[in-house]
């Protein structure tokens, strides 16, 4: 068996102990269903898996911390279930790795600075969890073109990292506990497609240019002291 796609239905229970036996699997598609358990360890072992979804089940536990195996993948979707503990480091090491989805979860910890230096990452989700620590700046300078890290606890300032790279369709980094300004190095970012980073504890001027022109207010709302466009004029 290569493909095994039962999306959509209304599946309960665990994923199978011995699932690692499908050696063939390339595709496993089980979102959408209520499939509880954890994710077991044995998937590590489905070397040929390039397409993992798991979404919008109640699937509990921690990522298998040697998940970082399955070189094939280019998809982890987990958006929408119970899994808790720290983002593994192997995840990293997964060179193929394009879309990684894991909002809506319990996941704590910091980010790794690693994922910001993986060659061909294009969306990294982690929205809707317990993510706390700084935001590494290698993300703002990384292959990832959606990055998607509204509702956690992330804390510091926003890195003063962003260049010519940095290329970014959405940029959401909204309600978190973000403080400081927003870094003038914003401005030198090849695109920004779309930016929120209201809801946190910024201050100072919004940086101007072509990368905020289009943007509304609520992208930059509640926050402790930004002023200028399109919010109102700063004091002088």
């Amino acid at each position: 068996m290569r493909h095994l796609d039962l999306a959509g239905n209304k599946i309960s229970g665990d994923i199978p102990a011995n699932i690692g036996k499908l050696m063939k699997l390339r595709v496993l598609n089980l979102a959408d269903n209520k499939i509880s358990g954890v994710i077991p360890p044995s998937i590590t072992r489905l070397t040929s898996l390039s397409h993992l979804d798991l979404r919008n089940n109640y699937i509990s536990g921690v990522i298998p911390g040697d998940i970082g195996r399955l070189k094939m993948l280019s998809r982890v979707l987990l958006t929408g279930n119970r899994i808790s503990g720290q983002i593994p480091e192997s995840l990293t090491r997964i060179y193929r790795l394009a879309d990684l989805e894991l909002g809506m979860n319990r996941i704590t910890g910091a980010i790794p600075t690693s994922l910001g230096k993986m060659s061909v990452l294009a969306t990294l989700d982690l929205h809707g969890n317990l993510i706390s620590g700084a935001i590494p700046g290698s993300l703002m300078t990384s292959s990832i073109s959606n990055l998607n890290l509204r509702g956690n606890r992330l804390a510091g300032r926003i890195p003063n990292t962003f260049g010519p790279r940095s290329y970014f369709t959405v940029l959401d980094l909204s309600n978190n506990r973000l403080q400081g300004a927003i870094p003038a190095s914003i401005t030198t970012a090849s695109f920004i497609g779309h930016i929120d980073v209201s809801h946190n504890q910024l201050c100072g001027k919004i940086p101007t240019g072509s990368h905020f022109g289009h943007l509304e207010a609520a992208s930059f709302a509640y926050n402790r002291c930004l002023c200028g466009k399109p919010l109102g004029n700063c004091r002088k």
